[in-house]
């Protein structure tokens, strides 16, 4: 069978999802790129055309809507679709998926629009559908989640007999020049950040204010950092396919000054979710920010600096403690002289190709859906290092 890959997304990720699988266009076959917006789309691909000689098809798609992506996916037959398209968006292309019999792969859980608030449950809750249709759906095939759930795996099979703590740890060294800006998503990103933390310890959720747990983290190349202990949807998943652990956190580095721009815009209430009343018509301020906040998609040319994501680790290996930091540094410049975006969109551009690669591959291909730790880390891990995001273990002194 002629392999045929789908790719529905044509914001930041969605460009470099689509220049990483024509870089590896043997194993994707034919490939199409789909969107709301086919001027997008058709930008995107003649910049895939130009650096890699690759010729892409593009087409226009409301994301949203169920029939007209199954009428698409029939057209041009993917055997795997990823979507890189808004969390918001994740149910209507599962339907679609199992409509059309294509396999999924995503990047971030299901949220739904009108409510802050994101977790598995509704996408776990396909897994019949998906075991009966005998076809795979890949959740969270980002960096993290994605990749740091791959770390978990990997530690977990080669670096330790169990595991006991993890702490993701994500560090953004990068600056763009603006006085404020989000890296990806306006919408989705301040929803994120300005949401409660949680973490897992001894089998129970724990919850703190939003950014009140602050560590400082000496990370490997950018150095230290404060980090803010945030939830974030790789932990729900983690907490339960790791053997052993007793507690999973997830830290994210913010400066003072993007925090003061924050805690203004909530303070005015311009980060609120629900719509409001202005010159006769209705409008959610969080979504009236967005537009005119600057486009994460401009960032690319403007951001210096790296990026350093990792796992610290500490459990036993042979009856001794054990303390590793498995992580990547990324480039932000590199990442746009190779595909004309910034590190961010690159750090889960490339593991959303990779997610899907091991489908086309057979590697993980496997009816149901599936968060990435359930899968064999080894072919994926070899791969990071091959296709952009190289990652190096350290050992830690022991507390």
């Amino acid at each position: 069978m002629e392999k045929r890959t789908l790719i529905i997304g044509a914001g930041g990720v969605g460009n470099v999802v689509a220049h990483k699988v024509a870089q590896n266009a043997a194993e994707f076959g034919e490939i199409m790129l789909a969107s709301r917006n086919e001027n997008k789309c058709k930008a995107i691909a003649t910049d895939v055309k130009n650096s890699t000689g690759v010729v892409i098809k593009t087409a226009k798609v409301d994301a949203d809507n169920v029939q007209e992506v199954v009428a698409l996916l029939k057209e041009f037959k993917p055997q795997v679709l990823i979507n890189v398209a808004l969390p918001y968006q994740d149910l209507p292309l599962m339907d679609a998926c199992l409509h059309a019999g294509v396999h999924y792969v995503d990047t971030a859980n299901y949220e739904p629009p009108n409510h802050a608030k994101f977790e598995y449950s509704w996408q776990w809750a396909y897994r019949e559908r998906f075991e009966k249709a005998g076809l795979c759906a890949l959740l969270g095939s980002g960096f993290d989640p994605g990749v740091t759930n791959v770390y978990c795996a990997y530690a977990q099979k080669h670096l330790f007999d169990e595991i006991e703590t993890v702490d993701i740890l994500d560090a953004n060294a990068g600056d763009h020049g603006y006085p404020f800006a989000t890296n990806f998503n306006p919408e989705i990103n301040i929803r994120e950040i300005t949401q409660r933390g949680r973490y897992w310890e001894e089998g129970e959720w724990k919850e703190t204010g939003p950014l009140e747990v602050r560590r400082e983290y000496d990370f490997p190349v950018i150095g230290e950092k404060s980090a803010y202990l945030m939830y974030h949807e790789e932990l729900e998943s983690l907490c339960q396919n790791i053997k052993g652990l007793k507690r999973i956190r997830f830290f994210m580095t913010f400066s003072d000054k993007y925090l003061t721009h924050l805690n203004v815009l909530q303070n005015v209430g311009m980060t609120r979710i629900d719509p409001i009343e202005f010159q006769g018509q209705k409008i959610v301020p969080i979504q009236f920010l967005k537009a005119i906040l600057p486009d994460p998609a401009s960032l690319g040319p403007r951001t210096k600096g790296k990026t350093c994501i990792g796992c610290e680790i500490t459990g036993t290996k042979d009856g001794k403690k054990r303390k590793v930091f498995i992580y990547n540094v990324c480039d932000h410049q590199e990442c746009y002289r190779e595909v004309k975006s910034q590190a961010i969109s690159y750090t889960t551009g490339v593991p959303a190709m990779l997610g899907a690669m091991m489908l086309q591959n057979g590697k993980w291909l496997k009816p149901g859906v599936w968060n990435m730790e359930q899968n064999d880390p080894d072919p994926f891990m070899e791969k990071l290092n091959t296709c952009g995001l190289p990652w190096q273990v350290i050992e830690l002194p022991v507390d």
